[in-house]
């Protein structure tokens, strides 16, 4: 039995993919015709009710979305693999509260910036909606910059927290500077496991 995931190239199932790999968990690709920025196909719902990305599908064909909740849920399942830290230590808390903060947080602030119809009605509060969003990523970088451990976020050892962080300095390449976060993203695009995957979706950046 193996994993369906869902996804398009540069999109967040990046991360889920990377995780998939890294845990030599047996999963079929399947890419959306769809580029980020763009609504998905409205067939697409028959999959997934809220048409978003990625979405996971397990060996026993339950559905997972959100991708904080599908990196823990992997880590779990593939603990030899050691994508997280072991669960109930406290590095391993520190874990779960990055990846939430990313998706709540960041993943949000990036959502508002590319998609901001999706929060108001008034196409002329668009540029404000886009301009609040980068304040909050630039905002919310320099929190998760200032705990960073180590050569990693948790320390010495790369978690999918790292990859899941790196995705998000791709996708707001114009925002403030974060040296100990661009170390971290410059060592998951070398990763020779997670980097053919970088490469695929976002080249050279």
């Amino acid at each position: 039995m193996s994993y369906t995931l869902y996804n398009r190239p540069g999109s967040g199932g990046f991360v889920v993919e990377a995780a998939l790999t890294l845990a030599d968990a047996p999963f079929e690709l399947i890419e959306l015709d769809s580029k980020p920025g763009t609504p998905l196909p409205a067939s697409f719902r028959e999959t997934n009710p809220w048409c978003q990305l990625p979405t996971l599908i397990l060996p026993d064909g339950t559905t997972m979305t959100e991708t904080s909740a599908i990196l823990v849920h992997l880590a779990l399942c593939f603990p030899d693999k050691r994508l997280a830290p072991a669960a109930g230590t406290p590095a391993h808390a520190s874990f779960l509260r990055w990846t939430t903060f990313a998706n709540v947080n960041l993943y949000e602030a990036v959502l508002r910036r590319g998609y901001p119809f999706r929060f108001t009605h008034d196409s002329d509060g668009h540029d404000a909606l886009r301009s609040a969003a980068i304040q909050r990523l630039d905002e919310a970088l320099a929190l998760v910059e200032a705990h960073v451990e180590g050569p990693f976020l948790l320390g010495e050892e790369l978690t999918v927290a790292d990859i899941y962080l790196a995705m998000f300095l791709v996708w707001h390449h114009d925002g403030i500077a974060v040296p100990r976060l661009t170390a971290i993203k410059n060592r998951v695009r070398e990763h020779p496991v997670v980097g053919p995957i970088w490469k695929r979706h976002f080249g050279d950046r």
